[in-house]
Formats: C-alpha cells, sequence, structure tokens
C-alpha cells in the first residue's frame, strides 16, 4: 500500500481586512488631499499672474504718464533755449558785425582814397552806451539763468529716468521671484504626485497579485467540494441498519458546510478586491490627470519666465539655460522619487 506524505508550508504573512481598508482609505484621503491642495496651487498661481501682469502694466502706464508730462516740460525748455539761442545769435551776429564796422574804421587815415565828405546827423535810433551795457548784461544774466535752470532740470530728469527704471527692474525681479518660487512649488508638487502614483501602481500589482491568488484558490476548492459531495452522496447507498448518521456522516456534512462557507469568503474578498483595485484604477486616473495639469501649468509658468528675458538688457540680461541653472540652484533633483 502507498504511503503519503503532508507537506506544509509556512503562510504568507497577511493583514486582517479591516487594516487592509483603513490602508486603502488613507491612500484616497492622501490623494484627495494633494488633488485638493494642487487645485489651491493653480488657483494661486494664476492668480499671481493676472496680478503681476496688472501691477505691471500699471506702473508702465503711470511712468510713460509722468514721462509724457515730464518728453512736454522738456519740450517747453527747449523752446525756451531756442528762443535764448536766437536772441544771443542775433545779439551776436550784431556785434561781429560792429566789431568789422570799427576795425575799418581804425584802418582809416587822411591819406584813404575812399574817404569823401559825408551828410552829418543825428541818428534817431541810436542808444546810449549805458543803454548798450545793461542790454548786453541783461542778454547775459538771461542765458545764464536758462542755462542753470536747464541744468536743474536735466538732473530732475535723469533723477526721475533712474527712480522709474529702478521701479521697473523690482519690479521685474519680483515677478521673476514669484514665476521661479510658483515653479519650485508647482514641480514639488508634482514630484510629490508622481510619488504617489508610484506608490498606488505598486497596490495595484500586489491587489493584481492576490485577486489572483484568490482566484486560484477558490478554483482549487472545486474538486474538494465534488470529493466531498460524492463521498456524503456514495455513503446516503448503504443498505438496511448501516445508513446511520456516524462520526463519519457529521464529518462530510460538517466539510460540505465549511467548504461551502470557504467558498462564500473567497467570492466576497474577491469582489471586495476587485471594487478596490477598480478604485486604485481611477485613482491613478485622476492622479495622471492631475500630473498632467501640473506638468503644464509648470510648462507655462516657464515659457512665462523665459520670455520675460527679453525685458532685461546690459548685464541683467538672462542666461539662455538659466531656467535649469535654477532648477539646480533650488536642488529639484534631489526631490524626484527613486526607482524601485
Amino acid at each position: 500500500m502507498a504511503k503519503f506524505v503532508s507537506t506544509y508550508e509556512k503562510p504568507l504573512p497577511h493583514i486582517s481586512l479591516p487594516d487592509w481598508y483603513a490602508t486603502q482609505w488613507e491612500l484616497r484621503q492622501s490623494s484627495d488631499a494633494q488633488r485638493s491642495e494642487a487645485h489651491r496651487l493653480r488657483d494661486f498661481s494664476k492668480s499671481v499672474r493676472l496680478e503681476t501682469d496688472v501691477r505691471t502694466k500699471w506702473d508702465i502706464n503711470i511712468n510713460n504718464d509722468r514721462l509724457a508730462d515730464r518728453v512736454q516740460t522738456a519740450w517747453e525748455k527747449l523752446n525756451s533755449l531756442e528762443s535764448v539761442k536766437f536772441d544771443l545769435s542775433v545779439d551776436t551776429q550784431d556785434k561781429n558785425e560792429t566789431i568789422k564796422i570799427d576795425k575799418e574804421n581804425l584802418e582809416l587815415d587822411r591819406t584813404c582814397a575812399n574817404i569823401s565828405y559825408k551828410p552829418i546827423g543825428e541818428k534817431t535810433h541810436s542808444i546810449t552806451y549805458t543803454t548798450w551795457l545793461d542790454r548786453c548784461r541783461g542778454i547775459k544774466a538771461l542765458a545764464d539763468d536758462k542755462l542753470s535752470d536747464s541744468y536743474s532740470f536735466r538732473e530732475t530728469t535723469r533723477v526721475m529716468r533712474e527712480h522709474s527704471w529702478n521701479d521697473i527692474r523690482a519690479q521685474q525681479d519680483a515677478t521673476d521671484y514669484t514665476l521661479r518660487k510658483r515653479i519650485y512649488q508647482t514641480q514639488k508638487a508634482r514630484n510629490e504626485l508622481d510619488w504617489q502614483k508610484l506608490k498606488v501602481q505598486k497596490e495595484m500589482e500586489v491587489l493584481k497579485k492576490e485577486i489572483t491568488r484568490l482566484e486560484g484558490a477558490l478554483t482549487s476548492k472545486i474538486d474538494v467540494v465534488k470529493c466531498a459531495q460524492t463521498r456524503l452522496e456514495n455513503r446516503a447507498y448503504r443498505p438496511g441498519y448501516e445508513l446511520c448518521k456516524d462520526d463519519v456522516e457529521t464529518g462530510l456534512w460538517s466539510e460540505v458546510l465549511q467548504l461551502k462557507q470557504t467558498k462564500e469568503n473567497l467570492n466576497g474578498a474577491i469582489e471586495s478586491a476587485k471594487t478596490s483595485y477598480n478604485s486604485l484604477e481611477s485613482l491613478l486616473t485622476r492622479i495622471d490627470h492631475d500630473l498632467d495639469d501640473k506638468q503644464h501649468s509648470m510648462n507655462i509658468d516657464i515659457m512665462c519666465l523665459d520670455s520675460r528675458s527679453i525685458l532685461k538688457t546690459g548685464d541683467r540680461a538672462r542666461l539662455s539655460n538659466e531656467t535649469d541653472r535654477n532648477i539646480v540652484l533650488t536642488r529639484m533633483e534631489k526631490e524626484l522619487p527613486l526607482e524601485s
């Protein structure tokens, strides 16, 4: 007679069903919280962009109005200087003509051929020397006053121009800082979602294997149920008084009932596991959608930051790879999840 040896394997560690549900609930709550935070961050990013754009627009408009009130005062000053320049030019021309006449008179003597009798009369348009000297001093004083006023105006204009440029540069720096900070926050949130996605995928793989094991366990019970029911059915054909409820009969009935309950438990566990798997699959879809939104938002912020580089000139000009340099400076590569 053949002998059979039964072998026993150490069962794999399992967690209780309440703990398993608690784990799934915690994952759902964490993902919901992350999605809410991501939605809040997107709204905040949009409000920051709109606020900075509106503030920059109004600052530029205000400064343009100030400059226009100033490119007008400067035009008036220029016209005043042109008028003084014209008066000085006319006076200089008259004085040059007078010097020429006086030089010609100085060269005349009694032997010159171009001397003759002339009608001597009082010149009605002649003015006194004192009046002439006062007029010359007045023109000089007017020119000095206009030059001094023009110098003061130029200094005031230069100070205002530098102040305006400083305001614009400060606004640019504040906007760029806000965009860089937003990029950092968005990328950090995206990396956190990547990590959650990895964990959800691993949990789905484990759960899928568990479903396979449960279905295998349910399948393996089919032959056991058939055997127990066949044994019970065969013993129903015992003749005469041999048809009694002995220990074997009771044991077979107990086995059949236990197997029935086991099948129901396995079916319930399979349905619960499949429901949880479907929930995780839906959660993974939402995470992927949120990741796409975050990536899109971050790309827009990076484009905004790069497009603003044309506003800076000279030593403030941005490098072509400054975005990557900022990411390196903030050590964002350390936020990336490790592949396992």
